[in-house]
């Protein structure tokens, strides 16, 4: 199975500017664990994650004032849609982390996350039991 199987093709994405609260509030309204980081000054993008509001509010930072570009990962890992499952939970192991950025001629075409690779193998792995 391939990640453009199992990656979610809603992105939600963020500017650096934005609060964290308002980044919390965004992410906890469409029900997703990350959003794409997209600043138009400068190419690449970066990645805001659960754990990176977590860890901003744990410092005991005022999610109205600290800015997604205080906080966001810039060392991001990308997938490519073509890429397997098996490769996607590979680098996410690997580095430590619970979601990819799926690219596509050079743009975000979607997240794939640990969450979206268990719902994709549990069909095929039926008869498992916890």
């Amino acid at each position: 199975m391939l990640v453009r199987d199992a990656m979610s093709t809603l992105i939600l994405t963020l500017g650096p500017a934005h609060t964290i609260r308002q980044a919390a509030q965004l992410m906890s309204g469409r029900r997703v664990g990350a959003a794409v980081v997209l600043d138009p000054e400068h190419s690449g993008i970066a990645i805001l994650t659960e754990r990176d509001i977590l860890d901003s509010i744990g410092a005991g930072h005022n999610p109205d004032l600290e800015t997604v570009g205080a906080h966001m990962t810039n060392d991001v890992v990308f997938a490519a849609p073509m890429c397997t499952l098996e490769e996607a939970a590979r680098a996410m192991t690997k580095g430590g982390f619970r979601h990819l950025v799926v690219l596509d001629d050079g743009g975000p075409v979607g997240i794939v996350s640990v969450r979206d690779i268990v719902r994709s193998w549990l069909p095929a792995r039926s008869g498992v039991t916890v």
